[in-house]
């Protein structure tokens, strides 16, 4: 029986996201199938990377990952498998799956669509789903797709770096809409040196110091912490901390307005 998650940038608006897994169930009516989210904002390959990096790690050795995220980035010939520290994942050919995996795949073989086909999301995962079960039947990764293929490859959102500070860019907004920065505890330390810091965002709005729980400031104040990914997240305790601070997710079709970028940003200066 396969432990099959999905993650998505469909929505749940209309029936698509259904109809995936009902395809799926077509394929193999024993899939276990959990949902990670259909919320992914549309072209945004460093949320869309976050989300999954982070959730993947958490399911037991062998799940498989459905990841349909911008599949249409240009007309697919093939999906991808890839084979990395125990998990499966697929996806399409469009960077996103080095980006989430931090590095290069294990294995990673091809899935041709077949010829003819319709390409649209339901033929994806129907391909995907193919996949799965010959996998689960005791086939290998070379016997069901094309080995050793060239992928896209894409470099995950780093911080920048510098000796007295560190420059991260906003991955993600929560539910709360709490704001994730793309700088990890490990970055910070190893930058920190044992010094004082300030996190600056916006103009004027400064941070002094770690929390470990929302609880640890008053209400309705501002404050700093690494989330249960181990990033850098700011907060407001009870409050609403994107929209009062007018702060924006970034993404790559605003990495070159400047004017944005201010928006989208967090710098810990350090001293």
């Amino acid at each position: 029986m396969a432990l099959i998650t999905l993650t998505s940038d469909i929505g749940s608006q209309d029936y698509l996201s259904g109809a995936v897994k009902g395809q799926l169930l077509q394929v193999d009516p024993s899939f276990t199938l959990i949902d990670i989210t259909h919320a992914i904002p549309p072209f945004n390959y460093p949320q869309a990377a976050y989300v999954c990096r982070n959730a993947l790690k958490q399911f037991p050795p062998f799940t498989f990952h459905i990841i349909l995220v911008n599949l249409f980035d240009k007309s697919p010939d093939q999906l991808l498998l890839a084979y990395h520290r125990d998990q499966y994942i697929l996806c399409a050919d469009n960077g996103l799956l080095t980006m989430i995996l931090e590095e290069k795949p294990e294995m990673v073989i091809g899935l041709p669509l077949p010829a003819g086909a319709i390409r649209n999301t339901l033929t994806c995962s129907a391909v995907m789903g193919k996949a799965i079960q010959q996998l689960q039947s005791g086939l290998s990764l070379q016997q069901i797709g094309i080995p050793d293929v060239s992928i896209v490859e894409k470099n995950h959102l780093q911080p920048m770096l510098s000796d007295n500070w560190i420059e991260g860019q906003i991955i993600f907004i929560d539910n709360f809409e709490n704001i994730i920065v793309n700088i990890t505890r490990e970055q910070f330390e190893q930058q920190r040196k044992s010094r004082n810091f300030r996190i600056v965002f916006k103009r004027d709005e400064v941070i002094d110091r770690i929390s470990e729980t929302y609880a640890d400031v008053p209400e309705g104040e501002k404050l700093a912490l690494f989330n249960a990914a181990g990033y850098l997240e700011i907060a407001i305790n009870k409050g609403n901390a994107a929209g009062l601070f007018g702060l924006q997710g970034f993404s790559e079709q605003s990495q070159n307005l400047q004017n944005r970028l201010f928006y989208q940003t967090a710098r810990i200066l350090f001293e």
